[in-house]
């Protein structure tokens, strides 16, 4: 959620930001609202210093032993008006929030502006496109030529969009992820943490999924809003909301979990194969820091992705996405896209965003600063490192032969028990 006190003091420049993103800032709805806000403080305070006032004449009314019938009446009356425009000032201040929690983040000015992603920006590449002798197969051939891959069973026990894989394939995602979850917490400083795969609405909200992406998650039935997550960064953020944190910063975590998605908007986007599903695992970066030096854990973050890629020795490029096409949670955002042999282009593989306040307002989460001994915002961050299925996909169409079968990249062996090809 955006500052309403910097809205307030530059609202035109504010605007005008949020428009190199494609969001058209109702600048006329917010003065109605904010003038509607005012008024009704200043009533409330009139209403207060009247009342005040008047109770200070019943006091010494009484203490005279005069007749305060008439004063408490007045006194009720003044109560009852006090009441009702207090009621007036919350549902202003609602209508207030209301519209500020539908407002997307202000790029930050080093966001490259665009209006869609043909605008982003390499910033570098790693590695060369993988070559063949032979035509290269996509991760879904690949997948049926050994029988590991199962689309039409994953139909049958859901519904299209899912999954079922067998043996060795199912081994090679198990490996991807403990390969990762080492990585991070025993090399690049995170810990580790298991949070829950529910998530409340209030969680949602803080870290901007609701209101504006309700369609997208998954709702579990009954009276109490729970949701399936649809990214472990939701629990892991939220874990400092409505908090201060007493302890020094950064606080950085890895979180593997599964992730659920509708994908409401993908409109028949990727629907082959496993890029775009329902279901799929990610593990997750998030740290909370101070203010300050929030850009520079970004790009200590996206290197810690880039490493996992290095370490697999995938080829791929760091992407800075413009201000059309960046997340509505995020000041700026780099995304790492990985070379898909199959498919002759580079695809998506980790988002490494820097949300710097946005969320922690709306989470009110706070670190005790001890140079001031006074509670700041702090700033978030997250990104994949990396979306699991994604890498086992780049895996398989990066390392096939011409017959099918997969080499294990050799930071993974270990992990397979020391199996080197399926």
């Amino acid at each position: 959620m955006l500052n309403p006190k910097k809205l307030r003091a530059d609202i035109a420049a504010i605007a005008a930001k949020l428009k190199t993103r494609g969001f058209v800032l109702d600048v006329t709805q917010f003065a109605a609202l904010e003038q509607q806000r005012k008024q009704l403080q200043t009533d409330l305070q009139d209403l207060q210093s009247q009342r005040n006032a008047h109770a200070k004449s019943v006091g010494m009314a009484k203490g005279k032993g005069l007749d305060i019938t008439d004063l408490l009446a007045q006194n009720e009356l003044l109560g009852e008006a006090l009441k009702n425009k207090e009621s007036e000032f919350e549902s202003v201040q609602t209508a207030l929030n209301t519209f500020l929690a539908a407002i997307p983040n202000v790029p930050s000015d080093t966001v490259p502006m665009g209006h869609s992603e043909a605008d982003n920006q390499v910033v570098r590449t790693w590695g060369e496109p993988s070559q063949f002798s032979f035509p290269a197969k996509d991760h879904v051939e690949l997948g049926a030529m050994q029988h590991f891959m199962d689309f039409a069973t994953a139909v049958k026990l859901t519904k299209s969009r899912f999954v079922v894989l067998h043996g060795p394939l199912a081994n090679l995602h198990r490996a991807l992820t403990q390969f990762m979850l080492d990585l991070h917490s025993t090399q690049h400083g995170y810990a580790e943490i298991c949070v829950p795969f529910i998530v409340n609405a209030d969680s949602l909200f803080g870290t901007g999924q609701l209101p504006k992406f309700a369609e997208d998650q998954f709702k579990l039935a009954g009276d109490e809003d729970l949701y399936l997550i649809p990214t472990s960064e939701v629990p892991v953020t939220n874990l400092v909301r409505d908090a201060i944190v007493e302890q020094a910063l950064p606080l950085k975590y890895v979180c593997h979990s599964p992730c659920f998605r509708s994908e409401a908007g993908s409109y028949g986007k990727d629907t082959r194969g496993m890029i775009r599903q329902h279901q799929f695992e990610k593990v997750e970066l998030v740290q909370i820091v101070e203010a300050e030096k929030s850009y520079q854990a970004l790009e200590d973050l996206t290197q810690c992705a880039e490493k996992v890629l290095q370490l697999l020795e995938l080829p791929y490029r760091l992407m800075s996405l413009c201000t059309a096409d960046i997340g509505f949670s995020a000041a700026k955002t780099y995304d790492l896209e990985v070379w898909l042999p199959g498919q002759a282009c580079y695809r998506e593989i980790s988002s490494c965003s820097n949300m710097e306040d946005f969320q922690a307002r709306r989470m009110s989460a706070r670190w005790r600063n001890p140079a001031t001994g006074k509670p700041e915002l702090v700033h978030t961050l997250n990104g994949s490192a990396l979306a699991i299925g994604r890498t086992l996909v780049a895996v398989m169409e990066n390392y096939q032969d011409e017959d099918g079968h997969i080499q294990i990249p050799k930071v993974l062996q270990p992990y397979m028990n020391g199996v080197k090809i399926i």
